[in-house]
């Protein structure tokens, strides 16, 4: 049977064949460090996490009266930045109708309250930019690595006298500059519909925006063990297979918005083939206007 979900995703997937990411203005981008290991799906309720991805790690470490970012809103957040930064080639960012423009276009609509959309992206935001993260590379006998923080400042306003005002986030932030080279050097170009149609499912925004990538330089057939996927997207979970069920689920749904992604669960792991990239890079990819 085809849930209403997977209707709705087919639907979504019909309407990203029809019109490329750039013609349709959902030109998005995504930083690659981000992409190649992710934040915490839930609360991980500690102030320190850790993700890996082969050779490469990602850890992320929080102030304990803050904490980490977790879920959905962070993701989308750090797509928005990396999309402006990337456009307007700058580390200093406005967040004010674009922003507001940003959440509407994600169904995102700004309220109020202590469960509203305002609520959640200002607690989320102030952990995404609170924390310190460390990239590691470790390589048979070499070991490189980098501390980085998304900003170096920040100003967010969070009470207007009328949350539907266009001006919603009259607010400034600087990038930190080592985020910000890491993310203009090669940026993953990622289609927004994309992001807007998995948005319930922090997984599946991780699982497209890691195939998006990979596809990018798979030349040959290959099988990742289910071990490696959970160090990579799976530190949620305790028992690994729950992680393999969740996995296959929210990969059904990516597939249905990327159907061009040869990728398919096996007893060993996940096997993928060489696919099309589902953002086609033109020229140059920060050329975009």
């Amino acid at each position: 049977m085809i849930t209403k979900q997977i209707e709705r995703l087919l639907a979504e997937a019909v309407a990203i064949e029809e019109e490329a990411a750039k013609e349709a203005g959902a030109l998005g981008f995504m930083a690659r460090a981000m992409v190649q290991a992710t934040m915490p799906h839930r609360d991980p309720k500690t102030n320190e996490f850790r993700r890996r991805n082969g050779n490469y790690s990602l850890t992320m470490m929080a102030p304990s009266d803050i904490g980490l970012p977790y879920g959905v809103i962070p993701r989308l957040l750090l797509a928005w930045i990396s999309t402006e930064a990337v456009r307007a080639q700058s580390r200093s960012l406005s967040l004010g109708d674009s922003l507001s423009e940003f959440m509407h276009q994600l169904d995102m609509v700004p309220t109020g309250g202590r469960w509203g959309t305002i609520t959640r992206l200002r607690e989320q935001a102030k952990r995404l930019f609170s924390c310190h993260i460390t990239l590691d590379y470790s390589d048979g006998g070499r070991d490189r690595g980098k501390h980085i923080t998304i900003v170096d400042a920040y100003d967010l306003w969070w009470t207007p006298p009328d949350p539907r005002q266009g001006g919603l986030f009259t607010s400034t932030i600087e990038l930190n500059e080592r985020f910000y080279q890491e993310l203009v050097k090669s940026p993953i170009p990622v289609d927004m519909r994309a992001l807007k149609a998995l948005k319930k499912s922090p997984l599946a925004l991780d699982i497209y925006c890691w195939l998006t990538y990979r596809m990018s330089y798979l030349k040959d057939s290959t099988v990742i063990p289910w071990p490696l996927l959970v160090a990579q997207f799976g530190a949620d979970y305790a028992v690994p297979r729950q992680f393999k069920a969740a996995f296959i689920e929210a990969l059904q749904k990516v597939i249905t918005i990327y159907p061009g992604a040869k990728a398919t669960p096996t007893p060993q792991g996940l096997q993928l083939k060489p696919s099309p990239v589902h953002v086609a890079k033109s020229g140059k990819t920060l050329s975009i206007g």
